[in-house]
């Protein structure tokens, strides 16, 4: 089969080597040359995605069978006209153009689902934003529309920290909509991933729930299996299980969601493998999630998903620009048991982005936090340099 990726980052370059693994052909796309997943594809293209006749010359041009977005920041509705032509969207024209957009898949799941979700707003302007507030309440945090990894969100902490948010906000924001959601802030005690598998004529199956931690909004840590109550699971699945089958399609989804002394909250939704599901690269699982996405993609049955060993992943951060990055500490890291690391090829740094992540394992009766404490530790021993 020919699969279009778009979107070449460390995600993308993961399903690429699992793609490449049962003999697929991948034309990997981003809008800059030499992007992690292009370095292992067979064909690359650099466009800007959101040019809706660029993209319609790769697809031509290509004439792939499927369509596989990675990021959020393409022309999406193009997609219906795509599957019109017979070419199958990932995993779905409709599950990509409400999951690329903030306010679409709120909406889907508040409104038309009445799932459990924070109290929310949207806001077009720093006006409108400063009565968004006033309704939501303080503390609260601002997100773009569209957006991914964290870039352009916010917490408002006192009403000093509106216009800085919203000028944030819209510098962080991808694509063309200059939109905020304005979300009340939820007393969790945890978040989780919960990875969703869609299939072609088989039932929704859901990996062991991943833990994780963000800052700046972008995660830090994740550890696989997170301690979740029976009931916080039961609920948790039942909440992603009716959100995909609202998407339609078949693939990997990545369900967030708040842990809370009131129950789950269900936060957001990728419909693609998810950046906490790279602890899947450490052995937790018989398929890692990369696999996972393309057998579903492909109509491969999967019997069962496996918890193998308890694990955690921990990002290996960026702190200056550069446009050769280098690393040092990786032989440091390479001499300690049950420990593993990705260096994801990046062409470029600047200050926090992810140019890595260290992989840790052990039994599963191991503590999961003193797997994730050693994740954490064990990447500070691989530095960025400029």
């Amino acid at each position: 089969m020919k699969i279009l990726l778009l979107g070449s980052g460390e995600l993308g370059k993961e399903f690429v080597i699992a793609a490449q693994r049962i003999g697929q052909t991948i034309i990997a796309v981003d809008s800059y040359e030499n992007a992690p997943a292009m370095q292992v594809a067979h064909d690359f293209e650099v466009i800007n995605m959101l040019d809706g006749e660029a993209l319609d010359k790769i697809v031509a041009k290509h004439k792939p069978d499927f369509i596989v977005p990675e990021i959020e920041a393409i022309r999406t509705e193009r997609f219906y006209d795509y599957e019109k032509q017979g070419i199958t969207v990932v995993p779905s024209a409709k599950a990509a153009n409400f999951t690329m957009n903030r306010k679409a898949i709120r909406d889907l799941a508040a409104k038309e689902l009445g799932l459990k979700t924070a109290k929310y707003q949207y806001a077009t302007s720093a006006e409108e934003l400063q009565k968004a507030v006033q309704e939501v309440g303080i503390p609260c945090v601002v997100k773009p529309l569209m957006s991914s990894s964290g870039k352009g969100q916010s917490t408002i902490k006192t009403e000093s920290d509106i216009e800085k948010a919203w000028q944030y906000a819209v510098a962080g924001s991808r694509g063309d909509v200059i939109e905020v959601i304005v979300e009340a802030f939820v007393d969790f005690h945890s978040e989780i991933t919960l990875l969703t598998i869609t299939q072609n004529g088989n039932p929704t199956l859901f990996c062991p729930p991943i833990g994780h931690r963000q800052e700046r909004g972008d995660y830090q840590e994740s550890w696989q299996p997170a301690q979740v109550s029976e009931a916080d699971l039961y609920e948790a699945q039942d909440m992603a299980e009716k959100i995909t089958e609202a998407l339609g399609g078949a693939g990997l989804f990545g369900v967030e969601f708040f842990l809370t002394k009131e129950g789950v909250y269900f936060s957001e939704l990728s419909p693609r493998p998810h950046d906490t599901g790279m602890v899947t690269l450490a052995g937790t699982q018989n398929f890692n999630e990369f696999e996972l996405h393309l057998r579903t993609i492909l109509s491969l049955p999967i019997f069962e998903i496996t918890l193998e060993k308890a694990g955690a992943s921990a990002v290996i951060l960026a702190s200056e620009d550069s446009t050769n990055p280098t690393f040092t500490g990786i032989e440091k890291v390479a001499a300690l048991p049950k420990t593993d690391f990705r260096i994801f090829g990046k062409p470029t740094s600047r200050p926090y982005r992810r140019m890595g992540v260290v992989l840790a394992q052990d039994s599963l009766s191991t503590p999961i936090e003193k797997i994730t404490e050693r994740a954490k530790e064990t990447a500070k021993l691989i530095t960025v340099n400029s």
